[in-house]
């Protein structure tokens, strides 16, 4: 059976170059009916925090990356000792002496040529003749990432490795102790790097943020998964949107680019749009208030969810994120809202109490206040006044929404109501 693990170190929260070797791991597991492992890495105590370890697993949840098993290394450190000794006892391994009298446990390093079958970059070949003798346990007590890594990965029965082309300087030095301890080799795949679209490698500025930013920000998680999935692999046919039953069906991971992938913002919001546009509007609308009530638009235990529910429909095919709904709507939550200024200058500038003093009249009077009657009021009012719809529709827009954009004109008014479109129109009346 096939077993792949994906071991995160708790030392900071989980990024998108992580997420995506979660990912190709669970993907690969997944397509082969095998078993996703967490390892969480957490053997250095100083920069190691539960903080972290609650993120990753709340992002890894939230990405649906289901696990079979998890393990924490912080609780195997006698199994590293017993391997270390057992290393000892078979002088692979040396000890020594620290000026504090505290031992290290090295291991004696063998120059040989070592060649593997990536599954990505096919032949590599390495020279052990460069590596120095590779310290077991640290003076400290605490196993070295090497030492541990390969004691799991042999005990968990680990099949595949699948981590990121920057590991791939130790796989020499863990095919050693693979040899020396007798354990039988798994297979290597090392996944390119992802550059920043403007060339070199991601940074925080160049989008190397935390899966839970991505996630406050508005991005569904299928729609980051989808993403994530483009960043090195191609389910074929030009094709960019991909269900992830179906993309389990195709997925190989020999089938990885060799080369580095590239972050490309425009491409995530470009698909995040189009799962936004497909997503059941009930399901946005769960998502979105919370956000909602955070920003003080509505009061939790007060609200009425079917109104909600409409503008959301009303925006859904508009938002590139969930978080713009905010930006967006919020004008349908606010008692006062403000003007945009360039947009006051630009369609307020002349007085225009008469059309809205008429306008609000005959809304007023609207036996039938829907929108196609909406429409056919003020269709009939411009016609009267001998004016261009666009005359008074873009003044209309900014009067009672603020804004120079957004959903149709009688649209607004409808969702608006009466009382606050009559409210909003004669604060312009002079």
């Amino acid at each position: 059976m096939v077993r792949v693990r994906f071991a995160p170190a708790p030392t900071g929260n989980l990024h998108i170059g992580g997420a995506r070797t979660a990912l190709f791991n669970w993907l690969y597991a997944q397509s082969k009916k095998g078993q996703f492992i967490l390892r969480i890495e957490d053997t250095d105590a100083s920069r190691s925090k539960k903080e972290y370890i609650d993120e990753i697993l709340d992002s890894l949840k939230w990405l649906r990356f289901e696990w079979s098993e998890i393990y924490y290394q912080s609780q195997r450190f006698a199994i590293y000792k017993e391997y270390a000794q057992k290393l000892l006892k078979e002088g692979k391994a040396y000890i020594e002496k620290s000026e504090n009298h505290k031992e290290a446990i090295i291991f004696k390093v063998i120059p040989q040529k070592i060649k593997i079958i990536d599954l990505i970059h096919k032949e590599i070949e390495f020279d052990t003749t460069v590596i120095k003798d590779q310290v077991l346990i640290k003076s400290d007590g605490t196993p070295t990432y090497n030492f541990a890594c390969v004691v799991d990965d042999a005990l968990m029965e680990i099949t595949h490795i699948i981590r990121g082309d920057d590991h791939i300087s130790n796989t020499p030095k863990q095919i050693l102790l693979y040899q020396a301890l007798g354990f039988p080799l798994p297979e290597f795949a090392h996944l390119p790097l992802i550059l920043a679209k403007e060339g070199g490698r991601m940074s925080k500025r160049k989008g190397a943020t935390a899966i839970t930013e991505y996630r406050r920000a508005g991005y569904l998680a299928q729609a980051l998964v989808n993403f994530l999935m483009l960043l090195g692999w191609s389910p074929g046919a030009n094709r960019e949107i991909i269900d992830i039953k179906k993309a389990i069906e195709l997925f190989d991971i020999k089938d990885v680019n060799k080369t580095a992938a590239v972050m490309d913002m425009a491409k995530l919001d470009w698909i995040n749009n189009q799962y936004l546009k497909n997503e059941e509007p009930d399901r946005l609308t769960d998502e979105l208030i919370p956000l909602l009530i955070e920003k003080n638009l509505i009061e939790k235990d007060n609200f009425d969810r079917n109104y909600v529910f409409s503008l959301v429909k009303l925006f859904q095919a508009r938002l590139t994120v969930l978080s713009d709904f905010i930006d967006r709507a919020d004008f349908f939550f606010l008692d006062d809202i403000s003007i945009d200024p360039k947009a006051k200058e630009k369609f307020l500038s002349r007085d225009l109490s008469k059309e809205f003093s008429l306008f609000s009249e005959r809304i007023e009077k609207l036996k039938q206040f829907d929108i196609d009657n909406i429409e056919k009021t003020f269709r009939r009012l411009v016609e009267e006044l001998g004016i261009e719809a666009k005359v008074l529709i873009h003044p209309l827009r900014v009067v009672l929404t603020g804004k120079t954009v957004g959903p149709g004109l009688f649209e607004v008014i409808y969702y608006l109501g009466k009382e606050r479109t009559k409210k909003r129109l004669m604060k312009w009346v002079k």
